[in-house]
């Protein structure tokens, strides 16, 4: 007997866990499978709509008493770098990028253990194997790169990046970097690289994962001129992020089941 995938997605809601932004928040998620032939039309599609990819995976926020995180992506032709942007580009001058297919090497996977050990130590990747840290990595059902950072001085590998690309933009799915070189600030410098690459492709957005007002892990991305954020099922300008602060503890969100009759499925028959 043939067993033949749903053409339709079908949707999921993660049991509460504590949230690693916010303090004494619960954070939940609603998510789908990515499979199939048609995985890159409904990554495409979903992320327009706030949703994020984690290996064969689409999830988006879907907390009971909060909304505070924001999809984010930057509108390439509303951006120009700040001053302290400028620097940085200034910096990191001696970097050079390289693209290739999703494949892990030892080299990234000691970049990331030591990237957590003192970033996110206390975080749910904190004891990720080389295995984990491998199909995170290559278990993707669309077109991914994986784009690594090098000083070209010292012939070390600095940052990297897992990007998917879509069909409006790329996505930057997770990034680590050398954390003993806090000067180089390079995880603004990947940022200002993406909008480079998308400028180069002629695609109009660089997606960011999610904003959370009053989280300082998340305030640097409030930094990028030509920030989006998707908001009450549409993507808005941000042109002041103080403003946004009193969303960071919002009234109830919408129940699930209308949560999901407002997501736009694109038609998966072709």
């Amino acid at each position: 007997m043939r067993h033949s995938l749903p053409l339709t997605p079908q949707f999921y809601v993660t049991a509460p866990q504590v949230c690693p932004y916010l303090e004494g928040k619960f954070e939940r998620k609603l998510f789908t499978a990515l499979q199939g032939d048609n995985a890159a039309k409904l990554n495409d599609s979903l992320s327009k709509q706030g949703f994020r990819r984690s290996q064969n995976v689409l999830y988006r926020p879907s907390c009971a008493d909060c909304s505070a995180c924001l999809s984010a992506r930057i509108n390439v032709s509303r951006f120009a770098p700040s001053r302290s942007q400028r620097k940085v580009m200034k910096r990191n001058a001696d970097m050079r990028r390289r693209a290739s297919s999703p494949w892990a090497t030892e080299d990234q996977f000691d970049l990331f253990r030591r990237y957590l050990e003192q970033r996110h130590h206390d975080g749910g990747m904190a004891d990720m194997d080389i295995f984990e840290f491998a199909a995170m990595v290559e278990e993707t059902p669309i077109r991914t790169r994986i784009v690594e950072y090098e000083d070209t001085a010292r012939n070390a590998l600095m940052a990297v990046c897992l990007t998917d690309v879509l069909d409006d933009g790329v996505s930057m799915v997770y990034s680590f970097y050398e954390p003993d070189v806090p000067k180089r600030s390079l995880g603004v410098h990947m940022i200002l690289d993406h909008i480079t690459i998308a400028q180069e492709a002629g695609l109009p957005y660089v997606y960011l994962g999610y904003w959370v007002p009053g989280s300082p892990k998340m305030g640097y991305k409030a930094g990028f001129a030509g920030l989006e954020v998707f908001r009450r099922g549409t993507w808005e300008i941000v042109e002041r992020p103080e403003d946004y602060a009193e969303d960071a503890y919002p009234d109830l969100t919408d129940p699930i089941a209308e949560q999901v009759a407002n997501i736009s499925i694109p038609n998966l028959e072709t």
